[in-house]
């Protein structure tokens, strides 16, 4: 812990003091809590708790940039997860302190290539193409695909080998008329014999938006091991959105295999989001069917986000969470969310 405090102090120092010597390198984060009562399918008791990424789990880093003439840059990202209930770094107890970012990137006229820490596949067409984005804590696009559940129920997510992924090699395509293209490697970690590979695809031209991410992973991540029953795990989705600007609407379905247990677990999300005053009335659902266990998890939100400036905001959310043969749960919560 000593060792990652004074690696902080570090980085935080010299972005600062870069900062100054050139506008490419920039300080910034996000800081989100909430104060609620949560209930999941399966809990046995209600928590009334203050947590950390009700909205967007909070974060903090340095990213930026230089330009290397002739319309190619180099770039790098350092930013990490921050838990605003005890201070602690990451998004959970163990997670890595660079966990969100940890990269060297060069980009130009034929896309961009990075290497490192990044973020997966599944990550950005998931949060994307539902209303709540990348809520951790609400949102059932979110929860079904990355959030296991730990209390019985034998519930876990869809996408196993997390939001995002070490070790890769990734390369993105130039914006091509709106469509754009990412394919990722990741490579084995010490005598793991894992791989990890995937990409996706989006498109947005005026209000539609459309999507979709394939991934064939043999290690879980953060921390990149190979999964225990040493199964190969296939996982895909495709989704869209349209804008008629009185009412976002979004829609997926997706399916994750597991080739060991042959697990199969299909998953279709809908949602709206509609501007009412200084903010948005948000709503989504999400339905997945799990063939091994034989059940069907459905989990529904609604909520209210108050634009309080440009940078902040307030928001409330109620949540209704089910699965077969479990006790249901409500949760509710209200909470702020400032960017800097």
């Amino acid at each position: 812990m000593k060792k990652s405090t004074m690696a902080l102090g570090a980085v935080l120092v010299l972005s600062s003091v870069g900062a100054y010597a050139q506008s490419s390198v920039q300080l910034s984060g996000l800081a989100d809590a909430y104060v609620g009562s949560m209930r999941m399918a399966g809990d046995s008791k209600r928590i009334s708790t203050v947590g950390s990424g009700g909205m967007t789990t909070s974060w903090f880093g340095a990213k930026g940039t230089e330009d290397l003439g002739g319309g190619l840059k180099a770039g790098f990202a350092f930013t990490s997860f921050m838990r605003l209930t005890n201070g602690d770094y990451g998004r959970f107890k163990n997670d890595m302190m660079w966990s969100r970012d940890a990269n060297v990137s060069l980009s130009g006229g034929f896309g961009s290539v990075i290497l490192g820490r990044w973020m997966a596949p599944n990550f950005l067409p998931t949060v994307l193409f539902n209303p709540f984005g990348d809520s951790f804590a609400f949102s059932p696009a979110i929860l079904h695909a990355n959030v296991p559940l730990f209390n019985g129920t034998n519930w876990s997510g869809t996408t196993q080998s997390d939001t995002g992924w070490g070790s890769q090699i990734a390369y993105s395509t130039p914006d091509l008329g709106g469509l754009k293209g990412t394919l990722q490697y990741q490579f084995r970690d010490g005598a793991n014999s894992g791989k990890n590979f995937g990409g996706n695809l989006m498109y947005f031209n005026g209000g539609l938006g459309l999507t979709a991410f394939y991934e064939r992973t043999e290690m879980g991540n953060p921390v990149a091991t190979t999964y225990a029953d040493g199964s190969k795990r296939t996982n895909w989705m495709v989704g869209g959105s349209y804008d008629f600007t009185v009412v976002k609407l979004f829609a997926t379905y997706g399916q994750s295999k597991n080739d060991v247990s042959n697990a199969k677990l299909k998953t279709a999300t809908t949602g709206l989001s509609v501007p009412i005053g200084a903010g948005k009335l948000l709503a989504a659902y999400a339905h997945t069917r799990n063939n091994l266990l034989d059940a069907t998890r459905q989990t529904l939100t609604v909520g209210y986000d108050y634009n309080l400036s440009k940078r902040t905001d307030l928001y409330a959310n109620v949540m209704h969470d089910r699965i077969t043969d479990q006790t249901s749960g409500t949760s509710f919560a209200v909470g702020l969310r400032h960017r800097f």
